[in-house]
């Protein structure tokens, strides 16, 4: 069979199956969507094979590499592919679409199937995805849905999700709630290249007739950085600000936080971080309140002296058209309410 030539990124969805042969822990910082990891060298052998290369040379790299590579190729395909048909097509890429996919390739295809190679490898999905957020954000017809801290943002885009709206929930995939206090337990945050595929993947699948809703986010979720070119239009696009009453923001934070009270003593070390912006004082009547397990006095203080007056000063500079913004009122941020509360966002159209 002879060797096709090699692929686009833009052609990828015309193939059965595809195949990250990158080592497990290339393909878990980022790897193109939907792609299986199927490595022909694991993170170890890598390691080896590289360090092989650069103290003995090119050719005992290969030697050694190459047994490395048959053995992962012939377990591929006594477990992985035993079972795939005749006429199985897949897609296979490395780093740069090299040695790695091509041998691969090279023995698929030896079997029979029409096995073919991502031109570039993973770094031509990484300008695909970079050219892509540059060239979908400005055309996107962004609602941004604003509120202060406790206005149940997220779970109104979430409920939104569910009737059918067009939403890209930026805080979802950062693994990340998007304040002092908004790290999941447990959950670590996604690389930042994997936070960009996700977005970029999530704009190449919408309408771009319909409105997509967004939460409006500063510049950083965590450790993580919303993409330039998203982060200019939300800034010049229309608001719809979520105007909930203190009593019910209270409520929800104490439901949606309530796993903070679990570990008092990285609650009373997050609240430390803010003793110059409140003063030794205040700051110890919070870790005070943190080591007792008193969250609700801890939120209602927290909310007013801290994220309220944040957000009061962020809005008007952050958003060019603040003072044009619609706005919802709630007093209620029940579970019923918040999906009575989507609709009437997306009433507003």
């Amino acid at each position: 069979m002879r060797a096709p030539a090699p692929v686009r990124v833009e052609d990828r969805d015309r193939f059965d199956t595809l195949i990250d042969a990158r080592s497990p822990g290339e393909y878990a910082i980022d790897h193109i969507p939907g792609a299986i990891n199927c490595p022909v060298l694991d993170d170890e052998e890598r390691r080896i094979v590289g360090t092989l290369y650069k103290q003995q040379g090119a050719f005992e790299a290969r030697r050694v590499g190459g047994a490395m590579v048959a053995a992962n190729l012939a377990r591929h395909l006594k477990e992985r592919f035993a079972d795939q048909p005749a006429g199985w097509k897949p897609l296979v890429y490395c780093w740069r679409g090299g040695l790695r996919s091509g041998s691969m390739v090279t023995w698929l295809r030896l079997v029979g199937w029409d096995a073919q190679q991502l031109a570039g490898g993973y770094k031509s999905w990484r300008r695909h995805v970079i050219t892509q957020l540059a060239l979908l954000c400005p055309q996107l017809d962004l609602r941004v849905l604003c509120g202060a801290t406790g206005s149940a943002k997220t779970r109104v885009l979430q409920a939104m999700a569910l009737q059918g709206r067009q939403v890209l929930d930026l805080e979802g995939f950062a693994a990340h709630k998007g304040s002092l206090l908004g790290a999941l337990p447990g959950t670590p945050q996604p690389s930042q290249i994997a936070f960009e595929t996700r977005i970029a993947e999530l704009l190449e699948r919408i309408d771009p007739a319909q409105p997509l809703y967004v939460e409006g986010e500063s510049r950083r979720i965590g450790r993580l950085d919303v993409p330039l070119p998203l982060v200019a239009h939300m800034r010049a696009s229309r608001c719809i600000e979520i105007e909930a009453t203190p009593e019910a923001r209270l409520a929800y934070l104490l439901r949606d936080y309530a796993y903070l009270g679990d570990d008092p003593e990285a609650l009373s070390r997050q609240l430390g971080l803010l003793k110059e912006l409140h003063g030794k004082a205040v700051i110890g009547r919070w870790q005070q309140w943190a080591a007792a397990g008193e969250l609700p006095a801890l939120f209602a203080e927290l909310t007013a002296l801290h994220y309220d007056p944040a957000y009061k000063r962020s809005q008007a500079s952050h958003f060019e058209r603040w003072a044009e913004r619609q706005t919802v009122t709630a007093d209620d941020l029940s579970d019923a309410a918040i999906d009575a509360l989507a609709r009437r966002v997306a009433a507003l159209g």
